[in-house]
């Protein structure tokens, strides 16, 4: 699904790879979609422990945590697998407008994302910036943003190095937003 994108993938081709009949597939999955979901929610926690065991996390300072989250990114989107893209911003992309369970699941993992990044930032600001106009809530989606736009500029460009230029441009933007304020 990654590679080829969920309407392209058939259950014939999932159960193939697997080695699962198609009796099998549908013991476990009631449609094609549910599997979707599954995968969605498999790859999004796959993900999430990457990020919460990533060094930067033992840092005290929220600052370094979100500086951290930055560098992580730029260390994970040079691992060749990172050029299929995310398959959270994939399906959002593809499925937003004719699957609206995936389109609300990808929406709930968005946020989950935010709010892990939210919580840094906040603290962040009540540390570094406190009484700054910085919206810790936009700020991180505007992360999650660049990161997603990045991925589908890298694709269309097949040059991954955009993902890392874009990121940097990020760090010093929020360098720029908290630093000012220490």
């Amino acid at each position: 699904m990654l590679t080829k994108g969920f309407a392209a993938t058939t259950v014939d081709e999932i159960c193939e790879t697997s080695g699962l009949t198609k009796g099998s597939f549908f013991h476990y999955f009631e449609s094609k979609e549910d599997l979707g979901k599954a995968v969605l929610n498999r790859f999004c926690q796959s993900m999430l422990q990457r990020f919460q065991q990533g060094p930067f996390q033992k840092e005290q300072d929220p600052l370094l945590r979100i500086y951290g989250w930055i560098d992580f990114a730029i260390e994970m989107s040079k691992n060749p697998v990172a050029q299929k893209g995310c398959l959270l911003g994939n399906f959002s992309q593809e499925l937003s407008d004719t699957h609206p369970g995936i389109r609300s699941l990808c929406a709930e993992r968005f946020a989950d994302w935010v709010e892990l990044l939210k919580k840094d930032l906040d603290e962040a600001k009540k540390r570094c910036a406190h009484g700054s106009r910085v919206d810790t809530q936009s700020l991180a989606e505007h992360f999650i943003a660049v990161i997603e736009g990045s991925l589908i500029l890298a694709k269309a460009k097949r040059d991954m190095s955009v993902m890392e230029k874009n990121l940097r441009h990020l760090k010093s933007y929020v360098q720029g937003l908290f630093e000012d304020h220490v």
